[in-house]
């Protein structure tokens, strides 16, 4: 990506150059600089709000009943993880921090579900769960839903759009909410059917 940048760069000013419009590529680094600090700072601050947010959240102990309330989704979406298993709760608080926007915060959660699973499948080679374990180096049926679930990430309040169709003057930002939760509905319902698929074609 680098690479990609720099020669992109440089072909612009090349470009500028033999054309002679040299003042014009300066002035649109700089305003282009200027829009990237500016962006910067209004994601900052959405940033910080619904960080804020989660951990007003967190302390009433909203997190934890929104937690214990999507567990029964996922015990059904994850079936081979033991219910008492930490992988769970990491699992559920990444949901949840990518359904209500908060990719920011989702990521701690999503690297430290990984590590449960892998913990997990480690447990199942040495027998102290039940279970086919994966091979070492491959990643489980698990770890693939997961990992699905997480990139196509069902949202409700789709924080970053939001803020960059209000830092580019959009007249009502909200507006993408309707469509944002049907496109991620959508997307996260083909990808759970694609893994359910494909994890039955794997223990055949």
């Amino acid at each position: 990506m680098n690479y990609l940048w720099a020669a992109m760069m440089l072909l612009a000013v090349v470009y500028g150059a033999v054309c002679g419009t040299v003042p014009a590529v300066t002035q649109a680094a700089l305003d282009s600089a200027r829009e990237a600090i500016t962006l910067c700072l209004t994601m900052l601050g959405m940033l910080s709000f619904w960080m804020g947010m989660m951990q007003i959240g967190n302390a009433s102990g909203l997190i934890r009943r929104m937690t214990r309330g999507i567990r029964p989704v996922l015990r059904k979406l994850f079936p081979r993880i033991p219910a008492d298993h930490p992988a769970l709760e990491q699992i559920a608080v990444n949901c949840i921090a990518n359904m209500l926007g908060l990719g920011w915060a989702a990521t701690p959660a999503g690297l430290k579900a990984m590590e449960e699973l892998k913990s997990l499948e480690e447990d199942r080679r040495k027998g102290r769960y039940s279970g086919r374990a994966s091979p070492p180096g491959t990643a489980s049926d698990e770890m693939c839903t997961f990992l699905v679930v997480n990139i196509s990430s069902l949202q409700l309040i789709p924080v970053n759009i939001i803020a960059y169709r209000s830092q580019y003057g959009s007249v009502d930002p909200t507006a993408i909410v309707g469509p944002a939760i049907a496109a991620t509905c959508v997307s996260t319902a083909v990808g759970i059917l694609f893994c359910k698929i494909m994890c039955k074609k794997r223990g055949m």
